[in-house]
C-alpha cells in the first residue's frame, strides 16, 4: 500500500500548490554530460536497460513468457519526464539516480524502447522527505521559497534543448510523462512548441495522470494547435487521461477528471480506443511489490491455487476495458474488470492509492497504475503513430 504523503507527493506537478524550493537555486545542469540522464542511446548503465520479460496469463491459467526486446534502431524517439518519486534528504533532489528513479523508468518507459529511441532526464523535483516534513507541520527551511519554484522545469527545459540540439537530428519524437511529468510537459508544450516550428517533430504528447483543459466541446485549449488523438494515424495530437475502477468514481474531491476553468473541460482521450468507446486495455503489471514508488502492496495471486511466475511484469488479455466517459461532471478513464469467478485467473488487479489503516483514497483513483494499465495500447500508438509520421516526411 502507499502513504498518503506519498500521494501529496505526486500532487506537486498537478496542482501546483507545492513549491518547488530550496534556500538557493542551485546552477543549471549540463545535459551534455552522460550522468544527467537516466536513460540515452549509447549510455553506460542505461536504466531502460532492463529485464522487461512478461508472463501472459490467459482466462483459463495457462501462462506464457513474452521476451522483450528493445530496438536501438528505432526510427523515431522518446522523450520521458516522470513523477515525484524522490526520497532524497534536501527539499530539491539531486542528481544522482536512487532506487526510485530507476524504478519508475522501468515501470512506465522502458517498455516503448522496443518502438523508440529512448531518452529520460533526471531533474531536481520536490522530494517525499520535504513533503512529509511539512505534512508534519515541520516545514523544511526554504521549502516556501519562490525563487527555486523553477528548477525542475528549468531541467526539463535544458534536457529538451540539449537533445533538439545535438540528437534529435530532425526525427519525430513522442513526449510521455506521468503525474508531476505530465504537469511540467504540458507546460513546456505550451510555451516552447505549441504553434513553434519545432512542433512538426511531434509524433504525440502521452500526458499521463493529469487534467488537461480543453474548451468545452472543442479539442483544443490548453494547447491551440495541439489537438487531442482521434485515431492511431493521427499526429502531432495529444493524448491524455487519469484512470479510475467503473466501480470506485471520482468523489466530490477528485484530483482529477476537471479543471478549474469553467469554460473548459479535462481531456480524456482512450489509449485502447482513440475514436471513443470502449476497448481492451493492454496492461502489463508489476509482478513485484513496486508500482512507480514505494509500495508494500504485494501482486494478487495471478492464478489460483498456482505460485506466481517470476517475471517482472505480467500481462492479462482480456481481464479490464476501459472507456473515456464523462459522469457527474467529471471526464476520466473507467477502467472495467472483466471477473469471471469461474476461472482461475485473478479477477482483481492492485493500484489504488491506499491511505492510514488501509482506506482507499478514492480521490486518486488508478493513479499508480496509470502508465501500466494501458502500457500495450501505448506501445502500440507509439509504433502506429511513428509510421504515420514518418510516412508524411
Amino acid at each position: 500500500m502507499i502513504t498518503r504523503t506519498l500521494a501529496l507527493a505526486l500532487a506537486i506537478g498537478l496542482t501546483g500548490t507545492a513549491a518547488l524550493a530550496q534556500p538557493t537555486a542551485p546552477a543549471r545542469n549540463d545535459y551534455a554530460r552522460a550522468e544527467t540522464w537516466l536513460c540515452k542511446p549509447g549510455k553506460a548503465g542505461d536504466a531502460c536497460a532492463v529485464d522487461m520479460t512478461a508472463t501472459v496469463i490467459k482466462a483459463n491459467g495457462a501462462m506464457s513468457v513474452e521476451a522483450f526486446q528493445a530496438d536501438p534502431r528505432a526510427a523515431v524517439d522518446c522523450f520521458y519526464v516522470y513523477p515525484t518519486v524522490s526520497n532524497d534528504k534536501g527539499v530539491v533532489s539531486d542528481m544522482v539516480a536512487g532506487p526510485e528513479e530507476l524504478n519508475v523508468v522501468r515501470a512506465q518507459l522502458a517498455r516503448l524502447g522496443s518502438k523508440c529511441r529512448i531518452f529520460a532526464p533526471l531533474y531536481r523535483q520536490f522530494t517525499l522527505t520535504a513533503l512529509r516534513a511539512a505534512s508534519a507541520g515541520t516545514p523544511m527551511p526554504g521549502s516556501a521559497d519562490p525563487a527555486v519554484r523553477q528548477v525542475g522545469y528549468n531541467d526539463v527545459l535544458d534536457a529538451w534543448n540539449h537533445y533538439l540540439a545535438h540528437d534529435n537530428k530532425g526525427r519525430g519524437v513522442v513526449l510521455v510523462g506521468h503525474s508531476q511529468g505530465s504537469g511540467v510537459l504540458a507546460r513546456m508544450i505550451a510555451a516552447e512548441i505549441d504553434g513553434k516550428p519545432v512542433q512538426k517533430q511531434i509524433i504525440s504528447a502521452m500526458l499521463l495522470g493529469t487534467s488537461l483543459g480543453v474548451d468545452k466541446g472543442k479539442d483544443t485549449g490548453t494547447f491551440k494547435s495541439i489537438p487531442t488523438c482521434k485515431s492511431a494515424g493521427q499526429t502531432s495530437c495529444v493524448i491524455a487521461y487519469a484512470t479510475f475502477r467503473d466501480t470506485v468514481p471520482p468523489p466530490a474531491n477528485t484530483r482529477f477528471g476537471r479543471v478549474a476553468n469553467p469554460a473548459m473541460e479535462a481531456v480524456c482521450t482512450n489509449p485502447a480506443a482513440l475514436g471513443g468507446g470502449k476497448g481492451e486495455l493492454k496492461a502489463y503489471l508489476s509482478n513485484t511489490a513496486a508500482e512507480i514508488a514505494d509500495s508494500s502492496a504485494a501482486p494478487p495471486a495471478w492464478v489460483k491455487g498456482q505460485p506466481n511466475p517470476k517475471t517482472p511484469f505480467v500481462a492479462l488479455p482480456g481481464l479490464l476495458t476501459g472507456e473515456c466517459v464523462s459522469k457527474g461532471g467529471y471526464n476520466y478513464l473507467e477502467a472495467h474488470v472483466n471477473a469471471d469467478p469461474a476461472d482461475p485467473r485473478t479477477d482483481t488487479i492492485a493500484g489504488d492509492v491506499v491511505g492510514p489503516g488501509g482506506q482507499i483514497a478514492a480521490d486518486w483513483g488508478l493513479h499508480l497504475i496509470d502508465a501500466n494499465i494501458a502500457m500495450g495500447n501505448l506501445v502500440d500508438l507509439v509504433g502506429s503513430q511513428g509510421k504515420a509520421w514518418l510516412a508524411r516526411q
